[in-house]
């Protein structure tokens, strides 16, 4: 039996009947859980809670939406302006979904949430299209498997499920480790396609200790208990650096194991990133100084910085160091007049005259109530 199909099968019962070894103890906001349905919250297989990175405001895609718990908190949080797509493949889950949508709606002031049919690895194509084309064009042989194949293609390139750079925060609650070996490099990629520029990623999931053998890489039920499937702590932390994103942390890491199988430690853990905002570097004369407490750090196009140096960066590196997550560790030191925008990125080590911001001004971000900035 194919991983995809120990997976369906699995949490098809879990939307059927509880599955207590299919979740992690999770502390989720008691008054967002007030908002839920019951069978929601019992049908619910998580090891994680994403949704506590959502803004007021936020396009959120939530993959391996299961039953909707989790999309319906970020409704609710993200508020009246914000939106949240769900994608699942299990038909079963939809359902349970989809059966409290209009009474959710209600509780939320509107109907902010849409579930879709799809694999998390091919976020471009819908399922449920699919299956409405198979229902007139069903596949008896090689031709019209060329056909289908064709047709979703052109799905993928004219319809897609979920558009390029339209999703300011993806989420997810221990679902990437289900997705097969080989497709999970395209599931990253999948994520980095669809997020807007400064997008954010919010991943709780498990992580393995040491590399998974294969002997339980080839057990259906260790996979689909999510298991088997799980990252290498720095292979899922790789992984999404390979894909372009930066800022890659583990915000959230639980110092006692989920479990313990073969004296291998599987953990829940929680994964954030932001794709970059893929605009030119632009230098106008700016500087940064890295505060410290290290000697110094290197980002990750590969600039380093050391403590207390005043480094040459471009625009863009500049807002992103003095008002992106990082704001706190970085010093940044405007020139005192206008400089005419020269297209050019500071090769790693080019310090900035303090001649050339004299007079300047300085954002420090000071966070400490006690400072006199």
């Amino acid at each position: 039996m194919s991983v995809q199909q120990t997976v369906l099968e699995r949490y098809s019962a879990g939307a059927k009947e509880v599955q207590p070894s299919l979740c992690c103890p999770v502390q989720y906001d008691t008054s967002l859980l007030r908002l839920l349905p019951e069978e929601i919250i019992a049908k619910d297989y998580g090891c994680g809670d994403p949704s506590a990175y959502v803004r007021p405001g936020d396009v959120v895609l939530d993959l391996g939406s299961g039953g909707g718990k989790i999309c319906y908190m970020a409704a609710h949080l993200a508020g009246s302006e914000g939106q949240v797509i769900g994608v699942d493949m299990n038909d079963d889950m939809l359902a349970l979904a989809r059966k409290y949508q209009h009474a959710m709606a209600a509780r939320l002031g509107g109907n902010r949430v849409r579930f879709l049919k799809g694999h998390i690895q091919d976020l471009a194509l819908d399922v449920d299209a699919m299956d409405a084309y198979l229902n007139e064009h069903p596949v008896v042989d090689s031709a019209s498997l060329a056909h289908l194949q064709h047709w979703q293609n052109e799905q993928r390139r004219q319809h897609p499920m979920i558009t390029d750079n339209s999703v300011d925060l993806v989420i997810s609650n221990c679902v990437l480790n289900l997705v097969a070996e080989q497709d999970k490099k395209q599931l990253v990629r999948e994520i980095f396609r669809v997020l807007k520029p400064g997008g954010r990623v919010a991943i709780s999931d498990i992580v393995s200790d040491e590399p998974i053998p294969d002997n339980l890489k080839a057990d259906p039920e260790l996979w689909s208990g999510c298991i088997s499937g799980a990252f290498h702590e720095k292979e899922f932390l790789d992984a999404f650096k390979a894909a372009g994103f930066i800022t890659v942390t583990y915000d959230k890491w639980d110092a006692a194991p989920w479990q313990v199988v073969d004296n291998i430690e599987f953990r829940s853990v929680t994964l954030t990133a932001i794709k970059g905002e893929q605009i030119p570097c632009l230098d106008i004369g700016q500087a940064v100084i890295y505060r410290g407490p290290y000697d110094q750090v290197v980002d990750d196009e590969g600039h380093i910085f050391p403590r207390g140096e005043r480094m040459a960066v471009c625009e863009r590196t500049y807002r992103f160091l003095t008002t992106g997550p990082l704001k706190d560790d970085f010093i940044g030191i405007n020139p005192p007049q206008p400089q005419a925008a020269v297209a050019w990125c500071a090769p790693t080590g080019t310090t900035r005259p303090a001649s050339v911001t004299k007079g300047g001004s300085h954002n420090a971000n000071c966070c400490n109530s006690n400072s006199c900035c």
